[in-house]
C-alpha cells in the first residue's frame, strides 16, 4: 500500500482564493511591478510529517479523552473511575488513532470479576480476533467508544492483553454514539442493581 502523504488543507484553500488584480494589468495601470509574493511565486501545498500528523491527531484525542472522562466522573459521587488517558496513532494512518481513558474491575454478567479497559477511537471497526486490535476500519463514523475485558500478559514483557475468555472476543460493547458509550460505563461502574436501574432508565 502506497504511504499516505498529507498536506495543510487551510494554505492550500488559501492559494486558491482569486486574486484581485493579475500582475501585469496592476503594471499596465499604475506603472509599479507588484512585489507581493502572491505574484511571483505560485503557492506550494505545505506537506507535514507522519510524526506531525500523529501529534496532531495525539492532541484531539487527549481533548476527547478529558472531556469524556469529565462527563462520566460528573454523573454521580458514588461512581469514580481513575483517570489513566493515553493515546496512540495507527502507525502507517497517524491520523487515526485510539485514546484509552480509564479502566477499572467489576461483576460483568455471569462473571465474577472482570477487569476492562475504556477506549475512544476516531473512527469504526471491529474488534481483531488476532494480534490486531482493529480490523475492517470505517471512517464514516467519526467516533467509536468502546471497552474490551483485559488482563496481564502471559510474558512478563506484555503489558495488558484482550481477555478473550469473556464474551468470546472480550468485547464489552462498542458505539459510536457518546451517550449510549457513558450509560454503558456508568452501568458497568455502578456498585448495585439500585443504581444501575436508575442509569437504565436515563
Amino acid at each position: 500500500m502506497a504511504k499516505l502523504r498529507y498536506f495543510d488543507a487551510k494554505d492550500a484553500s488559501r492559494s486558491q482564493e482569486p486574486q484581485l488584480v493579475a500582475a501585469h494589468s496592476e503594471f499596465l495601470r499604475t506603472g509599479r511591478i507588484p512585489r507581493e509574493r502572491r505574484h511571483w511565486l505560485a503557492e506550494e501545498k505545505r506537506y507535514f510529517t507522519h510524526d506531525e500528523v500523529a501529534a496532531k491527531t495525539g492532541r484531539k484525542l487527549q481533548v476527547a479523552g478529558e472531556k469524556t472522562h469529565q462527563h462520566i466522573n460528573g454523573f454521580h459521587h458514588s461512581i469514580q473511575f481513575p483517570k489513566m488517558i493515553f493515546h496512540r496513532t495507527l502507525e502507517d494512518s497517524p491520523h487515526l488513532g485510539y485514546c484509552h481513558v480509564t479502566a477499572a474491575r467489576t461483576k460483568f454478567a455471569h462473571y465474577e470479576e472482570v477487569s476492562w479497559a475504556f477506549y475512544i477511537a476516531n473512527f469504526y471497526s471491529d474488534i481483531g480476533e488476532n494480534d490486531n486490535f482493529f480490523e475492517r476500519i470505517d471512517v464514516g463514523y467519526s467516533r467509536m467508544y468502546f471497552a474490551v475485558a483485559i488482563k496481564a500478559g502471559e510474558n512478563s514483557q506484555d503489558k495488558m492483553t484482550i481477555d478473550r475468555s469473556v464474551r468470546g472476543n472480550g468485547l464489552l460493547f462498542r458505539t459510536h454514539d457518546p451517550q449510549a458509550a457513558i450509560r454503558n460505563i456508568l452501568l458497568l461502574g455502578a456498585r448495585n442493581e439500585q443504581l444501575r436501574e436508575i442509569i437504565r432508565q436515563l
